[in-house]
This record gives structure tokens, sequence and C-alpha cells, in this order.
């Protein structure tokens, strides 16, 4: 689908983890369906868009912001965070320092933002070296739980759950927008709506179909 393409919602979500954790690898998984065994690291930030049927009539245009991991491009980044319905926490499982850097990164984003306007997804990357894995899943699960997240494993590299994450961080943010839970303003940018008012509260489609991808 076209950049230009009608859409109903826009959800900007920001990729958060420490560098090599494979944000830009996943992104570019979903977004253009190729991966790269080697990928130069993300300076400052860099920009994606995607689209999504989330329901039968339904679509969504997806902006995502890819932040470099190192501590020197920190305060670039977190010009980024306010403006974010989403955010991808995302851990390197045969990295266990990158798993223990996930509270700080969330915190990072609560402290800039207030939490009820961000969903969160926890990633645990890399899944296809399941013999170098570091980190257990009922220990991330356990993690995902207190940080009031949902844990799923990817591999940019096999294309494992790739599009599965996207869409639950997708439909997170559109249960949340449902529910009240986030409610947009004109001054933040997170979540833009070409609904009508009665419509965004009544977004369900007469028809429910399956949710897919439009790229």
């Amino acid at each position: 689908m076209a950049a230009d393409s009608p859409w109903h919602y826009q959800f900007r979500i920001i990729m958060l983890g420490d560098s090599t954790v494979g944000k830009s690898s996943l992104l570019k998984r979903y977004s253009e369906g190729v991966f790269h065994e080697s990928m130069n690291q993300t300076v400052g930030v860099d920009f994606y868009v995607h689209f999504m049927e989330i329901e039968a009539g339904l679509r969504v245009k997806l902006q995502f912001w890819d932040t470099a991991g190192q501590e020197r491009f920190r305060s670039v980044t977190r010009s980024y965070y306010r403006n974010s319905a989403g955010g991808m926490l995302m851990f390197d499982l045969t990295n266990r320092a990158s798993f223990e850097s996930i509270r700080n990164w969330h915190q990072e984003v609560v402290d800039t933002v207030k939490p009820h306007q961000v969903v969160f997804l926890l990633v645990g990357h890399k899944s296809d070296l399941e013999v170098e894995r570091k980190v257990g899943h009922k220990e991330a699960e356990k993690l995902a739980s207190s940080l009031g997240a949902k844990y799923i494993e990817t591999s940019a590299k096999s294309n494992s759950n790739v599009e599965e994450a996207f869409q639950m961080l997708t439909l997170g943010i559109h249960e949340a927008l449902k529910s009240g839970k986030m409610r947009p303003t004109e001054q933040w940018d997170g979540v833009k709506s070409k609904l009508p008012p009665l419509a965004q509260s009544e977004d369900q489609p007469q028809k429910k179909g399956k949710k897919r991808c439009l790229c």
C-alpha cells in the first residue's frame, strides 16, 4: 500500500532497547520483508511507515521511530517519547545485559509521558538462537507482567512472530483507545484519527474479518 493510502487511524510507535538487540532488523523484516545479516547501527532515529487493517474496513497507518540504543544518542531519542502511542521494548534473548536494561528503557518513557498514554509490548528477539539463550520465557513473562505489558519472542532471521508482534502492539493501542485508557488530545501526536467522534467510540465495522497487513 502506498504511503498516501487512505487510513482511519495513525499510531506512532517507538522502538526501544539496547544497541544490537535487532530493532532495525525486526522493522526491516516487517515493513520491507527482508533480512540482512549485517546492518549499520542506527544513528539518532530512523523512520518507517507501514499499514495494517486491524478489522475489515478499519485501516491504521503505523509510524515507527527506530531509536539508537547507544547512550550518546539518548538525549535525541528522548525527545520522541512524548508523541508515542506505543513502545516496543526489545531485548536480545542471547544477551542478559540487554534484558536487564528493559526496566530503565521503560522508566525513561514513563518519566517523560503519562503512563496511560503509552501501550508497551516486551519483545525477546533472536529466538532462532535457542542454544545461546540467556533469558527464560517465564522470566521474561514475569517482567512483562510487572510492566503491564504482553510478551512475545521473535526472530527477524527466521521471520518468526514478526507480524504477530506488531499486530499485538497495534491492537493493544486500539483497545486502549476504545476503553478510554488512552485519550488523544490536540497537543499530542501519538494518535491521529480521521473518524468522526461517534465513530471513534463505535469503530467496530459491520463485518469482522481476519487481521491482515497491507504492504
